[in-house]
C-alpha cells in the first residue's frame, strides 16, 4: 500500500477528494470520531488494527491518519515507523488516554503533525485534520509537478540532456560545445529544442527546473 501524503496550509483540496483515515481499537471512540470528522464534511474511514489500515488499497487524493497509540498487535509508534520505513508518507495525528513526554517527543520526531490526550477539544482534532489535509495536499501536488518535470526530461534527447545539464550549471554556449566537442550553432540548435521540451520560458526557469530534478524522484 502507498497513500500519498509535508505545509501549505492556504491552498484546501477541491476537486480532490480529502479522506481521514481513524484507527483505534475502542468501537465507541471510533464511531464517535467518525461521526464528529464527517460532520465537517471529510469522508472517513475506521479501522480497528493497524493490520487492517496496512491492507487498505492505495488512494491518490489528500488524506491523514487519526492514529491510537495503544493498538492489539502492532502499536500506533509500531504502525508509524513501519510506514516511515517503508517510504509511506501520510500525516498522522495521534490520539491516546496516557500519553507522556518521552512519548510524544519520539513520535513528533519521526513526523508526527500532533499528539492530542483524550479526553481533547473537538477543536483541536479538526484544526489538526485540516492542517495535515493541507499538508498532504500539498505534498501531492509538488509529486505530480516532480513527476512532469521528469517526463520532460525523459524526452529530452541524450545530447540534449547533456546540454541542459552544463546549462544549468552556468555553461555559456561556446562553453558548452568545446565540453561535448560540438559546434556553438549546433549547442543553440540543441538549447533551443531543449528548452521547449522542458516548456522553460527562461534560463532561471530551467536552473530551477534542473534543481528539482537532482533534489530526488518522483512518487511512484
Amino acid at each position: 500500500m502507498a497513500i500519498s501524503s509535508a505545509v501549505d496550509a492556504g491552498s484546501l483540496f477541491p476537486p480532490l477528494n480529502p479522506k481521514v483515515f481513524v484507527v483505534d481499537d475502542d468501537p465507541s471512540v471510533r464511531d464517535s470520531l467518525e461521526g464528529l470528522i464527517s460532520a465537517r464534511g471529510w469522508e472517513t474511514e475506521t479501522f480497528a488494527t493497524a493490520h487492517e489500515f496496512l491492507s487498505r488499497p492505495q488512494i491518490s487524493d489528500p488524506s491523514c491518519l487519526v492514529l491510537d497509540v495503544s493498538l492489539p498487535g502492532i502499536s500506533g509508534l509500531e504502525l508509524q515507523n513501519h510506514l516511515v520505513s517503508r517510504g509511506i508518507s501520510i500525516p498522522i495525528i495521534f490520539i491516546t488516554g496516557h500519553g507522556d513526554v518521552p512519548m510524544t517527543v519520539k513520535a513528533m520526531k519521526a513526523g508526527a503533525m500532533e499528539f492530542l490526550t483524550k479526553p481533547f477539544c473537538h477543536g483541536e482534532l479538526f484544526g489538526a485534520i485540516e492542517l495535515a489535509l493541507a499538508r498532504s495536499h500539498s505534498a501531492i501536488g509538488g509529486d505530480a509537478e516532480l513527476r512532469e518535470l521528469h517526463e520532460r526530461h525523459r524526452s529530452l534527447s541524450r545530447r540534449e540532456q547533456e546540454v541542459m545539464a552544463l546549462v544549468v550549471k552556468g555553461s555559456m554556449n561556446k562553453q558548452v560545445g568545446y565540453e561535448l566537442g560540438i559546434s556553438e550553432i549546433t549547442v543553440k540548435a540543441h538549447r533551443g529544442k531543449m528548452m521547449r521540451k522542458m516548456k522553460a520560458r527562461s534560463l532561471a526557469e530551467l536552473v530551477i527546473m534542473g534543481s528539482k530534478l537532482q533534489q530526488r524522484s518522483p512518487l511512484n
